[in-house]
């Protein structure tokens, strides 16, 4: 039985369970740093905390983190890839993603998203729903493209990076790392490591800490 252990049970963690169930998956367990005043998510169980799953996450096929916070995710994932556990990626059925494309594990990507030709996608990360990364995009770990989001071709983004829902970022772009855009932001020129921006044009608000 194809059996998927989800660390987080959070809104962010349902989608992933609805991914998985489309993906073959007949088993998922939740598991939340919350547990045991958490022991149920929808239709799901909450068994653990994740120590709980660092000590059996080889009793299951894959696991995924389910946690929306970036560094936090890709924190709780190097956590797990360091006892060995098999790293998921999920990928929802209307998906588009070429076969030129690279999506690393520990990622999804979520329901009418578009990875195009020779984009790389970073682990831990998030391709949400409707957003596109155009060709040669090369996005770091732990980076949320928030829906409805688009990347035109050829740009980076740095680890734990945040694009805001319905943010567009013009071609040939660098985003540094921790950067964050605020929805329906447009991006027109290249932004440094933990800066926060905002409008149309983006402009600088703050430094993220």
């Amino acid at each position: 039985m194809k059996s998927l252990a989800i660390l987080g049970a959070s809104g962010h963690g349902k989608v992933l369970a609805d991914i998985a169930l489309l993906n073959g998956y007949e088993c998922i367990q939740f598991f939340d740093d919350r547990y045991p005043e958490l022991k149920k998510i929808g239709c799901w169980a909450v068994l653990g905390n994740t120590s709980n799953l660092l000590s059996c996450c080889a009793d299951y096929s894959s696991v995924i983190i389910g946690i929306g916070h970036n560094s936090t995710r890709l924190r709780k994932q190097i956590e797990l890839e360091k006892v060995g556990a098999h790293l998921a990626t999920l990928v929802h059925p209307t998906a588009v993603i070429s076969t030129f494309s690279t999506i690393q594990p520990g990622s999804a990507v979520m329901a009418g998203a578009v990875v195009n030709a020779f984009a790389t996608v970073g682990k831990a990360a998030i391709v949400n729903t409707a957003a596109t990364v155009d060709h040669d995009c090369q996005l770091g770990d732990a980076i949320h493209i928030s829906p409805g989001a688009h990347l035109a071709g050829s740009v980076n983004v740095g680890d734990c990076t945040w694009i805001g829902i319905g943010a567009c970022v013009i071609q040939c772009l660098t985003l540094g790392a921790n950067v964050v855009v605020g929805a329906g932001s447009t991006v027109i020129n290249s932004v440094c490591n933990d800066t926060t921006v905002v409008g149309s044009p983006a402009k600088p608000i703050s430094h993220t800490l």
